[in-house]
């Protein structure tokens, strides 16, 4: 089946009525045709991200539906995706990736996700990803 990642940034566009990408990622996620896969990695920044700038309402709402998996399904990253992640970690650093996306690239190239629902450059610069909307 296919999937397309879901990355913090396309979260806290949805979650953020004020974002500058808020109409595009609504109008995305209101004319999807594919499932949404995160990970709890991804789930933990999005909520602690929220919780600092919106507020700890907005974090438990969406924490809650990202734990109940009503908008994605959720991934748990193991400690051997972890060792990969952190390979790629140190191998790129002229990049400024997260650690938290070095995991989204592992968990997207082992289940073969090739598109990325997200509004950063980094999916993008990582070379093997397609950044949608």
């Amino acid at each position: 089946m296919e999937f397309i990642f879901v990355d913090t940034s396309a979260w806290y566009a949805l979650a953020d009525t004020d974002d500058a990408e808020h109409q595009a990622a609504a109008s995305f996620i209101h004319n999807l045709t594919l499932p949404l896969i995160t990970t709890n990695l991804v789930a933990h920044e999005t909520i602690t991200l929220l919780r600092y700038r919106l507020g700890h309402k907005i974090a438990m709402k969406v924490g809650r539906m990202l734990w109940n998996e009503e908008l994605a399904k959720l991934v748990f990253v193991d400690r051997a995706m972890e060792q990969k992640a952190w390979e790629l970690f140190v191998r790129y650093s002229d990049h400024k990736f997260s650690f938290t996306d070095c995991t989204s690239f592992v968990v997207m190239e082992q289940l073969g996700i090739m598109k990325a629902f997200v509004f950063d450059s980094d999916f993008e610069s990582y070379g093997r990803f397609v950044k949608v909307p």
